[in-house]
């Protein structure tokens, strides 16, 4: 499967932003998708998860209660709602999945995004 990750871009501090993963190729049914991201001068970071089939979804605690993970079945596509983002946000977002379970774990995914980066100004 190929995912195309779009919706990234400079967004105020407070302010709202909706990234999306759209899959080529094949469906997500059976996936489990998530996003992570990279800052600068930083590891990668796992941010939110999905499971395709059932709507099950983990969060990390740095965004929990502020990002929201999402699916549309018909446009087979995975959303990240980011309210209220702060500077530290600020990263390059990518988007990944696997046919196994929602995990943290970014060695557990076999397929990868681009990235799209999103800036968020104080």
């Amino acid at each position: 499967v190929q995912l195309v990750e779009s919706g990234g871009g400079l967004v105020q501090s407070g302010g709202s932003l909706r990234l999306s993963c759209a899959a080529s190729g094949r469906t997500f049914s059976g996936y489990a998708v998530a996003w992570f991201r990279q800052a600068p001068g930083k590891e990668r970071e796992f941010v939110a998860a999905i499971s395709w089939n059932d709507g099950r979804t983990a969060y990390a605690d740095s965004v929990k209660g502020r990002f929201t993970i999402s699916r549309h079945n018909a446009k087979n596509t995975v959303y990240l709602q980011m309210s209220s983002p702060k500077p530290e946000d600020t990263a390059t977002y990518y988007c990944a999945a696997n046919r196994r379970v929602i995990t943290a774990d970014e060695g557990q995914y076999n397929y990868w995004g681009q990235g799209t980066r999103v800036t968020v100004s104080s």
